[in-house]
């Protein structure tokens, strides 16, 4: 066995990739991956001494967060940049020991060393150099969970909003993946990693609406224009406003693709008369969708996919991001703003995109809209013309299976309002499935980064019904889960005591049999079944 994966939702056979990743990942890169995160659990051990010093500062769990959002299913391929990565955890963690004074007893690998260098100890600190499978499987929940918050923390970061408790959260859990705990303390983390993710997910939605404005009802044009074209994907909203601010007055127009569809919705783009709208449809379709777009593509997070010819020369990625032999767009310094100019110069020479679809779909129910409307949505409710919220939020992918979600959709009753965050939206969000009294019965909440928005107004609606238990809500979870942002918003919501989720298409691989039992027996968390007899029993409420 060269590699093994199972950290996302379409793993080889559902078990596991051993030979490449189905993301396109190859063993050289999934070694790299796991040998970062052996060094990250290393820095944290070192850190964790640190805190209980009051030595400890908010940027090595910066630098954590950021190194482990590059490890994201389909964020970064690039080698060189892990060897990057790596280097730097073992130079932080060397000058934090020599900090408190600790003595070095040498390491057995050369940190200075070469990729190849590295290749026989990534071999043996990979997912399955633990034997048990139980304790294999409980420490690759809170790991893959420390991811998903990862990329929370570092989205907020980058708006200058941080909290010290929720990187000394990841450096303690890092530091337990290296003990020998039992099952109930392991559990225990795993809850608090989602404690810590409500956290996380709620100083995300503070730095966006702070900074953006509230996302507000929003119709997105999904044709073209006859100018140059930029797409941005990803999640990034900084990179989405520099980039407008950039391209301002060039000539240049701005589409979102996937990910980045519902910068539609803040106020502090709308002013951009070139911020055009979206283009094309979820993630795993961008090979078609950038070839007919014809201009460059930005890249700011994940999802990217094997990069093809007929673009490779107009792809670029910036942050975590990246591919082999694309150009990487820096970081920002302190206080300035990213350069763009490549892509801007390069999109003058593009054509502009081929048209795939025209029409427009309409978005921005986040919390603070939604709850704008919570009289008419409470007045529905009471009413009987809302009879059931099922909130369809998480990942698209690949998977043929994935029209499960389409077709619940369209199954659901009239009288039932989807709740959705996350691009499994693509699945349903441009279906004809109209309105209760005015109310659209798809409210799209925003990008997977704010699920916080759904947890939030199931809460809120619980305090407006004056019921005791979440679960009292005529609320069903039907998720959709393929890579670890999905899989932090599952354990946020175990947290927030959420039972009977259904999850799919397919229960995680990293879940073994006892530790899924754990979770039945708890939560009830249940897989996904046939589409009548799962709208049956949403509609009975279990």
């Amino acid at each position: 066995m060269s590699m093994f994966c199972y950290q996302c939702q379409e793993t080889a056979k559902g078990t596991g990739c051993n030979i490449v990743g189905v993301c396109g990942k190859k063993e050289d890169t999934a070694n790299l991956q796991d040998l970062l995160v052996f060094t990250l659990k290393g820095l944290a051990v070192v850190a964790d001494e640190a805190k209980r010093q009051n030595k400890l500062d908010d940027s090595i769990g910066l630098f954590i967060s950021r190194a482990l959002f590059a490890t994201i299913t389909n964020a970064n391929f690039d080698n060189a940049r892990f060897v990057e990565l790596i280097k730097e955890s073992v130079a932080r963690r060397d000058a934090l020991k020599a900090e408190l004074g600790f003595s070095s007893d040498g390491d057995a690998v050369n940190w200075n060393g070469s990729e190849a260098e590295f290749a026989a100890k990534a071999a043996t600190v990979g997912v399955l150099s633990q034997p048990n499978e139980d304790v294999r499987s409980l420490r690759e929940l809170l790991i893959y969970g420390l991811k998903g918050m990862a990329a929370y923390a570092d989205h907020a970061a980058l708006l200058g909003f941080e909290k010290s408790e929720i990187y000394e959260f990841m450096v303690s859990a890092l530091v337990s993946t290296t003990k020998d705990l039992s099952v109930d303390e392991m559990v225990g983390l795993v809850l608090k990693c989602g404690e810590t993710a409500v956290t996380a997910m709620a100083l995300l939605d503070e730095a966006n609406t702070s900074t953006y404005g509230n996302p507000e009802i929003t119709t997105v044009n999904l044709g073209v224009r006859n100018n140059p074209g930029i797409l941005i994907s990803g999640h990034d909203l900084k990179d989405m406003e520099e980039l407008l601010k950039q391209t301002e007055g060039t000539g240049v127009d701005v589409y979102t693709h996937s990910e980045m569809l519902p910068a539609n919705y803040y106020p502090a783009f709308k002013k951009y008369d070139h911020f055009v709208g979206n283009y094309g449809n979820a993630w795993w379709q961008q090979d078609k969708e950038f070839t007919s777009f014809n201009g460059p593509i930005l890249m700011t997070t994940n999802c990217i996919t094997p990069v093809k010819d007929a673009y490779k020369d107009r792809i670029y990625t910036t942050g975590m991001a990246g591919w082999p032999g694309v150009t990487h767009i820096e970081d920002r310094p302190e206080g300035g703003s990213k350069d763009f100019s490549a892509i801007i110069e390069k999109a003058k020479a593009c054509a502009s995109p081929v048209e795939i679809e025209t029409g427009e779909i309409v978005g921005g129910f986040a919390h603070a809209q939604v709850m704008a409307l919570a009289d008419k949505v409470v007045a529905a409710v009471k009413s009987g013309a809302i009879k059931r919220f099922v909130v369809m939020a998480g990942c698209d992918g690949r998977h043929a299976s994935r029209s499960y979600y389409t077709e619940v959709a369209k199954e659901l009753p009239q009288d039932t309002v989807i709740l959705t965050a996350g691009c499994a939206k693509f699945r349903y969000n441009k279906l004809k499935l109209g309105d209760i009294d005015g109310i659209p019965r798809v409210l799209d909440a925003g990008q997977c980064n704010d699920s916080y928005s759904l947890a939030y107004i199931a809460l809120q609606l619980k305090e407006v019904f004056e019921l005791d238990d979440i679960n009292d809500l005529p609320i069903s979870y039907d998720i959709a889960w393929y890579e670890q942002k999905a899989v932090i918003v599952l354990l946020a919501l175990l947290f927030l005591g959420v039972k009977g989720i259904r999850l799919g298409p397919t229960l995680p691989a990293f879940l073994s049999p006892n530790v899924v039992k754990v979770l039945v027996e708890n939560f009830d968390i249940k897989p996904i079944g046939d589409v009548k007899s799962d709208v049956e029993a949403i509609m009975a409420g279990n």
